[in-house]
């Protein structure tokens, strides 16, 4: 046994009983330039990979949060109710003394002094209206998180038992590193779950020419075979030693008294089981905060709950009290059901009958579209097609693909990791009584502790916030589906199917692609049918954070895109429901139209407090008064989830330098409603390096610095007190986010890389199509894309071809 392991591990999920990784290490810079305020940090161990630069103000902190909320106090609830309660006061209060009171005492004021007050007005509504929606979401959060009670361990072995129903894991990938791709797929094969099978969903071009993506491609290709044979040991094993026990009880009858006898070989299965963890947890490569995160969390972190159980059996046998034999065999089949799964792999791209459509959610209806059938594969003069089997039909075992049906569903992204007992917990809320309607449920991704850069410390603080909030939201009946992970029950996605012919094929769309958001879309369609959502109220599940600048102006620019295009499909929701003389409560509605629209009025809003000089007297410290507790809830919320107060004024800075980014994803809704063109996915980039940012994006943070500053001076000359105050703060916050989120040499490379890109010009290339002419001679025809297209401009060349030789007099 390894060095350093203790016998009674803690099962919290939070501490190692093994030396902890190296959280130094941090993704390197680009040879575009190194990061500013970078600080050079000491030797990593050996093993765990080279030294790396790390950040002023990157997070020190590697330890995760605990995965039970704490429960919250009875006076942090009453806090929270007198935050709303003050939020909506000091609104109306600011309506009162100073618009109404305005236009009263200045009747002639003139259209323009109207003008400004009703758009300030809007302004600060529409702003008021989003920091009380977050005092709302918080407030439901507190209440499941104080009511919440964990399912025992006890109760979920018993459940699974004898558990027949399946789940397939679905994980999506497109161009991601292997290293990536593996970890997830670990975390996803060692769920404790009786009967998983994990598909990796390749999208990639299955033939690419660049030598370096095919070794790529290669690699994570084999990471399915290489996994479930690592598998095969401890699955043996256990297999093995759960039939000996059940020979034995067999021999003993059925109404045999409990033994203590069954408890030796027991502890040495969950023993055997534990060292093959932390045999493999000492072989891991930990490069950086997330390879820890994986190593202590998930692969160390089922390794403790082992021992601890190893614990509780060797008090049990030292105080000859024996479990029974029901519950013996209920042990034995948790480890089965820990390392008996099945992983293979899937690519779309390699079948011109399934959708190629540019974007996750098409390769998921792909997939989700074979399953409960077998399909014969067939080349035709395009590729491959499958073509359903008929029953009793057979063919060839190299010409069939075989996809098994399962009744849940689980999509993972490819950088998203999963504790281990996500599954068993997830499904059993599925399969509790009065869930029957539950189609989606999930634990909303939380940020990986150890941040190594500045902006990826700010980016997770920001994300642990929203885990917060939808689980608020669930509270009131507004859950989203946040499409990092989430568990499926396949009958709901089937009740929203739309099914096209494209070319002849069927093609079955789930999961719209409409947008580039297509979880917040599906949910106002599951909605819509009658199901709901639920959002399980722990931490089980972890997704990376973009490190810097130029992937994240990727990711925020994604998820800015498509929340206007789907309220239509929102009140059309309601108005079913209503219909139905299903009640409908208010607060939902205002919850799910703040989370699909306040990216757009919060960005137009902000965008018209920095540039229009509005005039003083509309100003009032009530406004103040009104965002006070907005922030003061943030902070607290920060604290809680191991962040710093202070944090709210980076994220406020933060929000300032991706106002050109969220406006953008808002202007692209906007014209994608008009053309009713989908736009592509773009994936976020997920690399050592540093991604270049497009160069206006990183202009507009500093004409936003410039800006204040005049609008400072200004103010501060005609003694407009309040404005300058706010375009001071903007200045400060906007300036300190740049240095820190972006560099300040970096914005140089990327703002002169912009400039490169605008001024170069492509060199046209004449396109040549190829000819559709057929030829003369019968051996150099494709006699076989002609069979197969049949189309009307070969016979048309055919036709003219025919024509040329009979006016040559050629037969």
């Amino acid at each position: 046994m390894s060095k350093n392991r203790t016998t009674v591990p803690s099962s919290d999920g939070n501490r190692s009983d093994r030396p902890s990784p190296a959280t130094e290490d941090t993704a390197s810079t680009s040879a575009q330039g190194a990061r500013s305020g970078d600080v050079l940090t000491a030797e990593s161990p050996a093993g765990t990979g080279p030294a790396r630069r790390r950040q002023w103000g990157a997070e020190r902190r590697s330890e995760p949060l605990s995965i039970v909320h704490p429960t919250p106090s009875s006076r942090k609830i009453a806090l929270g109710r007198i935050a709303i309660v003050t939020t909506v006061l000091a609104w109306l209060t600011y309506i009162i003394t100073t618009i109404v009171r305005e236009f009263a005492n200045n009747p002639n004021a003139g259209f323009r002094f109207q003008l400004e007050a009703t758009s300030y007005l809007i302004v600060v509504t529409f702003l008021t209206f989003s920091a009380l929606m977050y005092l709302l979401a918080r407030q439901g959060a507190l209440y499941r998180f104080r009511d919440h009670r964990r399912v025992p361990r006890g109760e979920l072995d018993r459940h699974f038992a004898d558990h027949h129903e399946a789940i397939t894991v679905l994980v999506p990938s497109y161009a991601e590193e292997p290293a990536v791709v593996r970890a997830t797929l670990w975390s996803a094969a060692l769920q404790e779950f009786p009967n998983i099978r994990v598909v990796l969903l390749l999208d990639d071009p299955p033939h690419p020419k660049d030598p370096v993506i095919r070794q790529r491609l290669d690699a994570t290709r084999a990471l399915s075979l290489e996994i479930e044979s690592a598998l095969l040991e401890p699955s043996t094993r256990a297999t093995a030693a759960l039939a000996a026990f059940e020979e034995a009880l067999a021999g003993r009858g059925a109404d045999a008294p409990p033994s203590c006898a069954d408890l030796p070989p027991l502890i040495a299965a969950y023993e055997s089981a534990a060292v093959w963890l932390e045999d493999m947890a000492d072989t891991e490569r930990v490069e950086d905060h997330v390879d820890e995160f994986f190593v202590d969390l998930v692969i160390m972190g089922l390794a403790r709950e082992l021992r601890l159980t190893m614990y509780a059996l060797d008090a049990a046998l030292v105080q000859e009290q024996c479990p029974e034999p029901d519950r013996v065999r209920e042990l034995y089949v948790r480890l089965v059901r820990i390392f008996n799964t099945r992983l293979e792999t899937f690519e779309r791209k390699a079948y011109a009958s399934l959708s190629h459509e540019a974007n996750k959610a098409m390769n998921l209806n792909a997939y989700i579209s074979l399953m409960g059938q077998r399909w014969r594969k067939e080349q035709v003069a395009t590729g491959t097609v499958l073509r359903p089997l008929a029953d009793g039909e057979t063919a060839d075992g190299d010409d069939v693909l075989d996809v098994p049906d399962s009744t849940y569903l689980l999509t993972l992204d490819a950088d998203s990791l999963l504790l281990r007992d996500y599954c068993v917990r997830l499904v059993h809320l599925l399969e509790s009584p009065g869930n029957e309607r539950i189609a989606v449920t999930q634990t909303p991704y939380s940020s990986f502790r150890g941040a190594p850069t500045r902006i990826e410390r700010v980016a997770g603080a920001s994300t642990d916030i929203q885990h917060i909030l939808h689980q608020g939201m669930t509270y009131y009946g507004a859950t989203f589906w946040v499409g990092a992970n989430a568990v499926i029950r396949k009958t709901a996605v089937e009740d929203i199917v739309e099914v096209e012919n494209v070319g002849g094929f069927e093609i079955k769309t789930y999961i719209q692609d409409r947008t580039v958001i297509e979880d917040t879309e599906s949910s106002v369609d599951l909605g819509t049918h009658g199901w709901t959502l639920m959002n399980y109220p722990e931490r089980l599940s972890y997704s990376a954070t973009p490190p810097d600048f130029g992937s994240l102006v990727v990711q925020r620019r994604r998820w800015a895109n498509g929340g206007l295009l789907i309220l239509p499909k929102l009140w059309n929701q309601l108005r079913r429901r209503r219909h139905l003389r299903e009640q409908v409560l208010f607060r939902e509605v205002l919850l799910r139209v703040n989370y699909m629209a306040s990216i757009a009025w919060a960005s137009f809003g902000l965008l018209f407090l920095l540039a229009y000089p509005y005039d003083s007297r509309l100003l009032s410290p009530v406004v103040f008064l009104a965002a006070a507790p907005y922030f003061l809830a943030m902070g607290s919320d920060l604290r809680d989830c191991g962040h710093r107060f202070s944090d709210i004024f980076r994220i406020y800075g933060f929000n300032l330098v991706l106002l050109p980014v969220n406006l953008a994803g808002v202007l692209k809704s906007i014209q994608q409603a008009f053309t009713g063109e989908k736009i592509p996915f773009v994936r976020t980039p997920k690399v050592k390096d540093r991604t270049a940012a497009p160069g206006l994006y990183v202009l507009i943070p500093y004409l936003i610095v410039a800006f204040s500053l005049l609008t400072l001076a200004r103010d501060v000359m005609v003694q407009n007190w309040g404005n300058a105050v706010f375009a001071g703060l903007n200045a400060m916050l906007a300036a300190g986010a740049i240095r820190a989120y972006i560099g300040i040499s970096n914005s140089v490379v990327d703002m002169w890389l912009g400039v490169l890109n605008w001024l170069y010009v492509a060199p046209r290339v004449k396109k040549v199509e190829e000819s559709k002419v057929i030829p003369k001679t019968a051996a150099d025809a494709d006699w076989e894309a002609i069979l197969y297209h049949g189309d009307r401009r070969l016979n048309r060349d055919l036709r003219s071809d025919h024509d040329r030789r009979r006016r040559a007099g050629i037969r």
